[in-house]
This record gives C-alpha cells, structure tokens and sequence, in this order.
C-alpha cells in the first residue's frame, strides 16, 4: 500500500476511535456530535438540510434522529408553514452539552498536536485542506 494512504488510514483509525471514546463520555456516538453542532449553528433544521451540511444522507440523519431524541437531545415536529416538512429541534439536554462536547474536541486536537510546533501545525492543516480537496475533486470528476 502506498505510503501516504497507509499512514492516513491507520491516523484516521485511530483519531475515530479517539474521538469516539470522548463522544461516549457525553453519552453520544461518533457522529451524533456533528448533527448537534449543526443544530447549535441552527436550530430547526430539517433532516436534509443537515445532511447536505454534513455530506450524508438523508436516511442516516433521520436514523441518528430518531436515536437522539429517544435519549431525549432533540425533538421532531411538523414545519408551521409546509406540514410534509419535519424540524429537528434541540432540547435542553441537546443545548446543553455543547460547551462540553466542544471542550472535548479541543482537547483531542490538543492532545494528538501536542508535539508539533504552532508552524508544523499551521502546515498540516493546509496540506490537509489540500489533500481534502483534490480528493473531493477527484470524486466529483468521478461521478
């Protein structure tokens, strides 16, 4: 395997399982913190609003959905002005855990950079950006 996709692919299994295990401590599965970032931005969104913001689909938005606000994070109701549409809409709960939620990345991103000079740091996160899209270009040309 070539280098740079073997060293990405076991870093990004290992940053997930990471970041994985600091959603659990809020009682929250990798990915469920993205849908509630999504709703502190705005609230009121429905599903496939989200799910254009987070590059998924509509079907996992609504399946994370519906696991959320069984552990009571968000509710759901019928928009005012098209009753076809469906809002997501944060609870107390929900709004509560973002400056936890938060905190937690931070320090994961903290942690894992540690060791990296602020310039070192500066220049992965370009050279990410620029790995992030020319594979996102890639994919585009691909469809």
């Amino acid at each position: 395997m070539p280098e740079f996709l073997d060293l990405h692919g076991r870093t990004s299994k290992a940053l997930r399982a990471a970041a994985d295990a600091g959603m659990r401590r809020h009682g929250l599965h990798l990915g469920q913190n993205l849908l509630l970032a999504a709703l502190w931005e705005r609230d009121g969104r429905t599903p496939g609003e989200i799910a254009a913001a987070l590059d998924v689909t509509t079907p996992t938005v609504v399946k994370m959905a519906t696991r959320m606000a069984t552990a009571g994070l968000l509710t759901r109701a019928r928009d005012e002005r098209d009753q076809r549409l469906v809002r997501l809409w944060l609870t107390d709960a929900g709004r509560a855990l973002r400056e936890p939620v938060e905190a937690e990345r931070r320090l994961l991103e903290e942690r894992v950079t540690a060791g990296l000079t602020p310039d070192e740091r500066r220049r992965l996160l370009s050279a990410l950006a620029e790995v992030h899209r020319a594979t996102a270009a890639l994919l585009a040309e691909q469809v």
